[in-house]
């Protein structure tokens, strides 16, 4: 042990559950809850505190006295060099799917007051090799990678186990001198490779093929041209320019596209009128078969895009805020689709989503707290919440997605 270390004040504590953020949560024998990094459920653990409070304290585990059966030894170097990319990769995947089941069942009775909810862990998706966006830092010699765990230093990558490999093959063949940040983009099923750059593209080298474009050349009011990827997902092509916002892995945008079917119950989108509020690019519009409807989108580089992914339906898109889009007119649609951003519908999404009268909501959430706040606010308007499935977009991570399905309870 190190001096550094020795001085760090440390404690032995058995592990409860997994929580939101991806910490362990453990008690003191004083009751005061601690939140350990890097600790399972069931393990004792010595751990060295990193933040101490009077009714909350943080800390990092120093040592596993007894592990977890569910417990496995990380396969990424760079986790043990400092990435702070993943942090649940010493889970079992099972272990992961679970504890994040009842992270969203906690969330959902503490928060929304919401209890005994059916939460369905969802489909199984591979936890390797998937992520085909990556945002990355630059380095000092121009090498693209993840951030250091609790810092803005930058861990230089040739390859992430998380990452598509045409995604590693941007990472390890590129260089960015003088950029602060770059977003990789790739077509999984079209071999597509997309690179956006900051403040701007400069003298970078990339693997040929890969398309480049500096971010102050996408102002946001529409896709610069050629900056853009193409991807497959449930049958159905999509244009993604490097502005817009997509899911991270085409299996799990068909898992959610299929998530969203099912939460909809009996409702037919092809022949219902459809609300698809923050639609993005159009993707639970186009795969699920709406024919009749609006797609709500604020940003305008995804606005544009939907409209191109959505030419041929009767479908309007509405480049505008969803608040802004409900205040206009009353609105009457059989289902509605909702994507909102990790903040979540608020109080005024709520509003816009109980106006439109839907017999059937299906909501998308990325965040645990949000989705039971959302929760809470339609059951108050009027609906009961059906059940919630996951979707596990971000295995090897604490990151939650989830489909709630709401029916309206009565007329």
């Amino acid at each position: 042990m190190s001096a550094a270390e020795s001085s760090v004040p440390q404690i032995e504590l058995v592990a409860e559950r997994l929580v939101a953020g991806g910490a362990c949560l453990a008690r003191e024998p004083s009751g005061r809850v601690v939140l350990v990094d890097g600790a399972l459920p069931g393990e004792r653990v010595r751990v060295a505190l990193t933040q101490q409070k009077k009714t909350l304290a943080k800390g990092d585990v120093f040592e596993v006295v007894e592990a977890s059966p569910q417990r496995v030894a990380p396969p990424c170097p760079a986790l043990a060099a400092g990435c702070g990319g993943c942090d649940l990769q010493h889970a079992t995947h099972d272990l992961q799917r679970a504890a994040k089941a009842g992270i969203v069942a906690d969330a959902l009775a503490r928060i929304g007051r919401l209890r005994d909810v059916a939460i369905d862990a969802g489909e199984y998706l591979d936890p390797w090799a998937h992520r085909t966006v990556l945002r990355c830092g630059v380095d000092a010699d121009g090498r693209a990678g993840l951030r250091h765990r609790r810092s803005n230093d930058v861990l230089a990558l040739d390859a992430c186990p998380v990452a598509h490999p045409l995604v590693d093959e941007v990472l390890a063949g590129s260089h960015f001198p003088g950029a602060e940040e770059v977003t990789v983009r790739v077509g999984a099923r079209t071999g597509e490779r997309l690179v956006v750059v900051a403040p701007s593209a400069g003298a970078v080298q990339v693997p040929d093929g890969v398309q480049v474009v500096g971010a102050d050349r996408l102002d946001g009011t529409d896709p610069h041209p050629g900056a853009a990827v193409h991807e497959v997902v449930a049958r159905c092509r999509f244009r993604i320019s490097g502005g817009s916002f997509f899911q991270s892995r085409p299996d799990g945008a068909e898992a959610l596209v299929r998530a969203v079917r099912r939460a909809l119950g009996t409702v037919d989108p092809a022949t219902a009128r459809v609300a698809d509020l923050y639609g993005g690019v159009g993707l639970f519009t186009v795969a699920l078969g709406v024919r009749r409807g609006v797609l709500v989108e604020r940003a305008a580089s995804s606005a544009a895009d939907a409209r191109h992914n959505l030419a041929g339906r009767e479908v309007v898109v509405v480049a505008d805020s969803v608040e802004a889009w409900a205040q206009d007119r009353a609105h009457a649609f059989d289902a509605v689709v909702a994507d909102p951003a990790r903040a979540g519908l608020g109080a005024t999404g709520v509003a816009a989503v109980a106006r439109t009268g839907a017999g059937r909501v299906a909501l998308v959430s990325c965040d645990p707290a949000a989705l039971a706040r959302d929760a809470r606010g339609l059951v108050d308007a009027g609906y009961r919440v059906v059940g919630v499935e996951l979707v596990d977009l971000f295995p090897q991570t604490h990151h939650v997605e989830a489909v709630t399905a709401f029916e309206l309870d009565g007329p």
